[in-house]
């Protein structure tokens, strides 16, 4: 896989998440021409970052590399902050998850007490 650019680094701040998701959507458009399958990379990777400014703690950096035949964004943090139990309570947190197992490839988490990696690919339809 080659990388689409440099990571990007941002803080827990929605903002800066909000611009990481523009930035995914604008560096996976270089190899993906499908609207609809940018709108997918573009909200799975709001998903992904919500959860690190959410749940992680630390520099949140996130990639975006494609081999041409998909795109795979990944998303990393310094490791799980403290238990936030008014978000536990909430029943508008927790879907993040789901919607990115039912809109990529493939997916994976990994996650210790100093890291948290979060990454999905996404098929490329043919043109």
């Amino acid at each position: 896989m080659e990388r689409l650019g440099d990571p990007v680094s941002l803080t827990a701040d929605r903002r800066a998440g909000q611009a990481a998701r523009r930035t995914v959507r604008e560096r996976a458009a270089k190899v993906v021409g499908d609207a609809e399958t940018l709108d997918d990379i573009e909200l799975m990777a709001a998903e992904a970052i919500a959860n690190a400014v959410l749940h992680g703690s630390g520099l949140i950096r996130v990639t975006v590399s494609s081999d041409g035949r998909q795109v795979l964004v990944e998303v990393r943090d310094e490791g799980p902050a403290g238990l936030d139990t008014d978000l536990r309570r909430r029943g508008d947190h927790g879907r993040g998850l789901t919607v990115i197992d039912a809109l990529s490839a493939e997916w994976g988490l990994e996650q210790s007490a100093k890291a948290t990696h979060l990454w999905f690919l996404v098929e490329i339809p043919a043109a």
